[in-house]
């Protein structure tokens, strides 16, 4: 049997929703269609949908198609055969016969191995290589997109007819942004395994400050990003205190931000937008400007907004576009925010 993989996490209304969602398309077993930005857990959830299928006993087969070659897709799919005597090859249809072929990254397909997916799921039959015999298997499919595979038929660079066929249901995952409530429960996650892997006592967990900047952040690279985030600041505090005493509150936010030089070079040069991309709150939350103690939590997460904007916009010329860029933000979040604190001219 298939190991099962790590289950998702979070606690937001969406979240739970999108659970219910799965368990419901789980049980149908008909072609799943799974879109989401990168770092959304596409793979996770469809590690549950074949889990909680009633093939989760059968095997479970995984491709990126993103990781090879045209040429090379096609042999990993269907195998090969020759006609000088070698020994034929399986592919992963064939290894995935009674199971669930997870397809990732579907829109990195050609349009000639799109074809040859066509009729492998539409009839549960494909040829190996130089074979002229097709070969017979009982496969579902899920497949995996950050694009709107709309916009491939739109281009011509997917097929139609393979989208509506992949398309039974369609599983749309939401960012991390649209959904802070699950911040939380996702960095003790991470805190706590990071913590365990450094031999460490206990996890102290993260700052009422820190927390709430994560919350507030607009994650690009979504849970993945939240990830690498949390170990490089826990990481970090260890270093500093192995027994993690007080709780976490230098988030190490962009490892590429260096000393002090460092970031002077970099803001001088025209690549200063890519190479100083977000702000490190080590400094931010530290810093001697930071309201009181006394001040209320939503007072200081104001005030800390607030800092952020206005580093944004002197670092930038002013130039809204750009510091919306430099904080990881739309215009339009920006232009929220500058509402809110009272700048919007």
């Amino acid at each position: 049997m298939s190991a099962i993989s790590q289950q998702p996490i979070g606690r937001s209304n969406i979240f739970y929703a999108l659970l219910d969602k799965v368990s419901d398309a789980a049980a149908l077993e008909k072609p799943v269609l799974i879109l989401g930005e990168r770092g959304t857990g596409k793979e996770l959830i469809a590690s549950r949908l074949h889990f909680l299928s009633p093939r989760w006993e059968q095997p479970y087969i995984r491709v990126n198609c993103a990781a090879f070659t045209d040429e090379m897709l096609d042999k990993e799919l269907f195998g090969q055969s020759f006609l000088d005597g070698r020994e034929e090859t399986n592919g992963r249809f064939y290894a995935a016969d009674t199971g669930t072929l997870f397809l990732d990254n579907i829109d990195r397909t050609s349009l000639r191995l799109q074809e040859k997916l066509l009729r492998a799921i539409e009839y549960g039959q494909f040829e190996a290589g130089l074979e002229t015999e097709s070969q017979e298997v009982d496969v579902r499919i899920l497949t995996a997109s950050g694009q709107d595979l709309r916009d491939g038929v739109k281009a011509g660079t997917f097929q139609s007819d393979l989208l509506d066929r992949l398309s039974f249901d369609v599983v749309h995952l939401p960012p991390l942004r649209i959904r802070p409530e699950d911040v939380q429960p996702l960095s003790d996650l991470f805190g706590k395994r990071i913590t365990s892997d450094l031999g460490a006592d206990r996890f102290p967990g993260f700052s009422p400050e820190a927390m709430a900047f994560l919350e507030n952040q607009p994650w690009p690279g979504n849970v993945r990003e939240l990830k690498n985030v949390v170990e490089r600041s826990v990481a970090g505090s260890f270093l500093k205190d192995e027994s993690l005493t007080q709780p976490v509150a230098d988030l190490q936010m962009d490892p590429f931000i260096g000393p002090d030089w460092a970031i002077a070079l970099n803001s001088s040069s025209n690549s200063a937008s890519d190479a100083v991309h977000a702000p490190n709150t080590s400094s931010i939350i530290d810093n001697t400007h930071k309201p009181g103690p006394e001040a209320g939590f939503e007072k200081r997460v104001f005030t800390f907004e607030r800092r952020l904007i206005d580093e944004a916009l002197s670092l930038n010329d002013h130039h809204q576009g750009k510091a919306a860029d430099y904080l990881d933000l739309t215009y339009h979040q920006f232009r929220g925010l500058l509402r809110k604190h009272g700048l919007k001219k």
